[in-house]
């Protein structure tokens, strides 16, 4: 698998430097004006900072003028809305998590919007998503935290979407106790919660990693079907007897109906952003590395999460 990913990054490199040569003699895609990049994430988080600095790598690569612009709000939702009815013609994307167009799309009926409204791209990176509480609770494991809850603890466990306080609720049922779920607006939030002790433990995807570099908070459980690239031995979530999961990316979509070449050239360009410069290095420390999921395969990526939304929403019930 790693010399696949590998092989498909040098030869995403080399698309995209032969894409950039082919803009500068004049001959392929290019946008029509300024390329308005809306972020589905508050200002300063390790994702807007991504978003912003793929933008510049883009810039410096392409010479395209690129606008980054804050829409936030419902879980991507915001930001899918005001995608939406954009002009097809590239000069309008956004960056938002496949949870957007999955989950949140199919649970959030009356916003209308769902995968076909929209053209992937590519994905920039996965979620490390991980189970983390406190070091100073002394829980050193994910059982340590359901003997303490069996003990009669109140566990607080802090998630920033609908989804995640789903599995939540899945995770403690499934080993039979009850969590006092708390939602908040993002995984910062999440992290502050429990670094100041307002939660005893919560989802967190990839902020987390300075604190637990640090030994000031520890990843309990892998919230994926993989494992946690910091922590790899903490159980997965299919191992606690839970058969949904977090798996998720962050991913840049453009309205319907985008040509090919335009969809083609600022896919290229996106994912040589990801893997050059300060965004590379941004991305690989957040998220541990970029990964570039490009054309058919993530039309059938975020289509699956969408379809496969409802299961859990049942499941939870």
């Amino acid at each position: 698998m790693k010399t696949f990913l590998k092989a498909a990054s040098a030869a995403l490199l080399l698309t995209a430097a032969t894409t950039t040569a082919t803009l500068a003699d004049g001959h392929a895609w290019k946008p029509e004006g300024p390329i308005k990049m809306i972020i589905a994430f508050a200002a300063g988080g390790s994702a807007d900072t991504s978003g912003r600095l793929i933008a510049d790598e883009m810039t410096t690569a392409t010479g395209w003028d690129i606008i980054p612009e804050q829409v936030t709000g419902k879980g991507g939702i915001n930001a899918l809305l005001a995608l939406k009815d954009a002009p097809a013609d590239g000069t309008t994307i956004a960056l938002v998590v496949t949870e957007s167009l999955g989950y949140n799309s199919a649970a959030s009926k009356e916003a209308g919007v769902s995968p076909a409204d929209f053209t992937g791209l590519t994905t920039t990176a996965g979620f490390q998503m991980g189970v983390v509480a406190k070091a100073d609770t002394g829980w050193a494991s994910f059982d340590d935290m359901i003997t303490a809850a069996k003990g009669g603890k109140d566990i607080r466990f802090g998630v920033m979407s609908p989804k995640l306080a789903d599995l939540a609720y899945l995770l403690g049922e499934a080993n039979g106790v009850e969590f006092n779920i708390i939602s908040v607006k993002g995984g910062k939030a999440v992290m502050n919660g429990v670094t100041a002790g307002d939660m005893d433990v919560g989802f967190m995807a990839g902020v987390q990693g300075k604190g637990v570099a640090a030994g000031d908070l520890v990843n309990l459980a892998s919230g994926m079907s993989t494992a946690l690239k910091q922590t790899p031995d903490a159980p997965k979530i299919a191992d606690l007897g839970v058969a949904y999961n977090a798996d998720g990316y962050y991913v840049f979509v453009a309205p319907a109906g985008l040509p090919d070449d335009a969809r083609a050239a600022l896919s290229e360009a996106i994912a040589s952003a990801t893997g050059t410069g300060k965004a590379g290095g941004m991305i690989t420390k957040a998220f541990g590395g970029a990964t570039n999921i490009m054309g058919a395969d993530l039309d059938a990526l975020l289509q699956a999460e969408y379809n496969n939304a409802g299961a859990l929403m049942q499941a939870a019930q």
